[in-house]
């Protein structure tokens, strides 16, 4: 499912124009976004949670030219689903193995 099917299917369940839902949807990853960029963690009942994670500096290679790369310490956004999240999914009885993209099945 992409975005524009998202939005379309929230669109059909509640009866909200699509440009509405778009703009509402829009506007949620904007605040996530920011939210992360401002160093603070997002708790969604029920959903998840959107957090910083430190990464710690190592010695990466470049293969091609084979010289060690220092990687300096950096944070990374994550998501970690909550309890209720992950029971859904599962004890669904749709999941059956993971589903591929549909761009690999098309290569």
């Amino acid at each position: 499912m992409r975005k524009a099917d998202l939005i379309s299917k929230i669109s059909d369940k509640t009866g909200i124009p699509k440009v509405d839902v778009l703009v509402t949807l829009e506007t949620m990853f904007k605040e996530i976004k920011s939210t992360l960029a401002n160093g603070e963690n997002l708790y969604i009942r029920g959903f998840g949670s959107f957090i910083i994670k430190k990464r710690a500096a190592k010695i990466g290679r470049n293969i091609k030219k084979n010289v060690a790369v220092s990687i300096p310490e950096h944070f990374i956004p994550a998501f970690k689903p909550a309890k209720e999240f992950v029971q859904d999914i599962k004890s669904s009885p749709n999941i059956k193995e993971i589903p591929k993209l549909e761009d690999e099945n098309e290569a």
